[in-house]
């Protein structure tokens, strides 16, 4: 194993819970031995693998990050020492690792997210994900949800109908929010709560923002006072933008504030506004 002798920065697991799934959060880079993390059934949100023990190519994220945190399973010698290659790989980076590793992020009961090789996602490969084109809600939040927790490397296809099946099987994909997929609608849950069922993720925030998507995706939405918004917002940019691909870019910011937002009124942090006429030169 390569080593480094210079000292490396840390992260505490609550600092580091505080920024994901938000545009803030490091790249995660899950750098386990190769039997550890075989052994393991879940990854951190928003974790890529990098086994440099075993040799393996760096990840070519690493090219574009500006900040990383490498974690292994009790935070020493193996993420110390990955810590230390990911500075060595790119002199932008930021590089530190996650104290405690693994083990203490889950002792404290931070989010996890289980690994699904029956739906593409085993921390090693990129999930390739297929579902109807011309999207406006659930189709635009599940792959949000996927970027920001579950595979940031994730690749996505917006076909007609009648096409999604073959197309998945032609890519290798999974297909969503479909009728007969293996993610879809469930009565009256939408295919955004099975994402975080299937995953195993647990975040009030995420769950809070499971509330908005499922009345805005379902037509109930007198079941959240901010559905209609999400709706305003999602059939506006469908009118706007004519491109599925482009549509999916144009709204990961909305999510991103919306879960921005969510994390507020979880840590009762959020703002209020009840400005009036009367306030007028105060």
């Amino acid at each position: 194993m390569d080593t480094v002798t210079s000292p490396v920065a840390s992260i505490s697991p609550a600092a580091l819970a505080a920024t994901v799934g938000t545009r803030a959060a490091p790249l995660l880079v899950d750098v386990r031995k190769a039997e550890a993390f075989a052994e393991s059934d879940y990854l951190l949100p928003g974790a890529i693998r990098w086994d440099y023990v075993s040799g393996a190519p760096k990840p070519a994220e690493l090219a574009q990050a500006t900040r990383a945190v490498a974690y292994c399973v009790k935070g020493a010698e193996v993420g110390i020492n990955g810590a230390g290659l990911l500075a060595s790989e790119n002199a932008n980076i930021n590089a530190a690792y996650l104290e405690g590793g693994l083990r203490d992020w889950q002792a404290a009961g931070l989010p996890l997210v289980k690994k699904r090789p029956d739906l593409g996602v085993d921390g090693e490969r990129v999930s390739r994900w297929v579902t109807r084109e011309r999207p406006k809600i659930d189709r635009i939040a599940c792959p949000w949800l996927i970027r920001r927790f579950i595979d940031p490397r994730a690749q996505f296809f917006y076909v007609p109908k009648a096409d999604v099946f073959a197309i998945a099987t032609a890519n290798n994909a999974v297909a969503y929010d479909i009728p007969g997929a293996p993610l879809e609608h469930d009565e009256a849950r939408c295919s955004f709560d099975a994402f975080i069922k299937a995953f195993e993720i647990d975040s009030p925030a995420l769950n809070r923002i499971a509330n908005i998507v499922r009345a805005a995706d379902t037509d109930t939405l007198e079941q959240s006072p901010h559905a209609a918004g999400l709706l305003a917002i999602s059939l506006g940019y469908s009118r706007m933008i004519a491109d599925d691909h482009a549509m999916l870019d144009a709204m990961m910011p909305v999510y991103d504030v919306l879960y921005e937002w969510a994390i507020s009124v979880e840590n009762k942090s959020v703002e209020r506004h009840n400005w009036s006429p009367k306030d007028i030169g105060q």
